[in-house]
């Protein structure tokens, strides 16, 4: 059977009532083709210019290699100039990302750049932005956002390979006890079924996000990333309107988040591979199950 993959809905543009009903309400993905037309960041946000206003500093680096179960959920692979990674990633593919990047740190003026999609929903956090950049190839490993927000997620520059899957899969796509990953040992584009066969018949969604293409991916949405080109995306965070997710945000932050590190740091090695098997037996017994239903 494999994965039951279908598009993500387009569309070029959405009225607030459509939105609302059709995406918003039923947590339904969406892709929005010209959200970005009236933003100065479609025509202006280059890699030079970002090299120009960001400035020469230090960023940290990530890759796709397994978590070190001592340290804490995104420790960094390495360290590197930013404007030296923005020539890296136009020159050749790297495995190298950079993580929830806050530019406005360094480039207040991007603010005037882009706009939230206040005319569809409210609850923005306009200033505080996050920025996502990868070279040729690098992967987001698979996760939902610990804050549960709502997010709307547009990308430049190039292309990018997005999977998206419910919440309701958490088990079967075996979510890590404590955490809002899933297990690292397996390739989401070429699952073995026969060494993780809950995978087997999971239903979710994918697209390829092009320049100025804007992805609303509703609260707990499950979602992987890759870059087919060097590229970079900026992601605008909304919350929900329910008080039992933002409870359940409030929570993942501060006692589930602080746990695990704290488990990690007393326990390392034992500790993860205990939340490992778990993972497994969790998604077994929800295949056996016939979960979700």
């Amino acid at each position: 059977m494999g994965l039951n993959l279908t598009e993500i809905d387009r569309v070029d543009r959405i009225n607030k009532e459509n939105f609302i009903n059709n995406y918003l309400n039923p947590r339904k993905p969406l892709i929005i083709r010209k959200a970005t037309e009236n933003w100065p960041a479609l025509q202006k946000w280059t890699f030079e210019y970002l090299k120009e206003v960001v400035g020469d500093i230090t960023v940290p680096l990530y890759d796709s290699s397994k978590a070190d179960p001592s340290k804490p959920i995104n420790a960094s692979a390495a360290e590197m100039k930013f404007g030296d990674y923005m020539d890296l990633i136009q020159r050749e593919p790297t495995d190298l990302r950079i993580f929830l990047f806050d530019p406005i740190k360094y480039a207040p003026k991007l603010l005037d750049d882009y706009r939230s999609p206040s005319d569809l929903m409210g609850g923005f956090l306009d200033k505080y932005p996050n920025m996502f950049f990868g070279g040729a190839g690098s992967q987001t490993f698979l996760h939902y956002d610990i804050d549960l927000a709502h997010i709307f997620h547009t990308h430049f520059n190039g292309r990018k390979h997005v999977m998206l899957f419910d919440y309701k899969w958490r088990e079967r796509l075996y979510c890590i006890p404590f955490a809002t990953y899933a297990l690292e040992d397996y390739d989401i584009e070429n699952p073995d079924f026969s060494k993780f066969p809950a995978l087997d018949g999971i239903v979710g969604q994918q697209a390829i996000l092009e320049h100025g293409d804007t992805l609303f991916m509703p609260t707990g949405w499950w979602h992987w990333m890759k870059y087919l080109d060097g590229s970079f995306s900026i992601s605008l965070r909304a919350w929900d309107k329910s008080w039992s997710i933002k409870a359940q945000s409030l929570f993942n932050l501060t006692v589930q988040r602080k746990f695990d590190d704290f488990m990690k740091k007393r326990f390392s090695q034992r500790y993860m591979t205990w939340k490992e098997e778990l993972a497994m037996k969790r998604a077994d017994k929800a295949l056996a199950e016939h979960q979700p239903s």
